[in-house]
């Protein structure tokens, strides 16, 4: 999934998702050649770990 892809799947904007990249808050991606991708099951696995607790 490029940048754009994940920023429409969280439905959050593309610069939300590059800082967290950044700020190494987010899901590992891949590099090829210059663009950045990441696997739907990684966004999956990440959001999963951001649900908050209840209780």
């Amino acid at each position: 999934m490029t940048v754009e892809e994940v920023a429409d799947a969280l439905r959050v904007p593309t610069d939300t998702v590059r800082w967290l990249r950044q700020e190494g808050r987010f899901a590992p991606a891949i590099r090829v050649g210059r663009r950045v991708l990441w696997e739907e099951s990684a966004i999956a696995a990440w959001a999963a770990e951001q649900r908050e607790r209840t209780g």
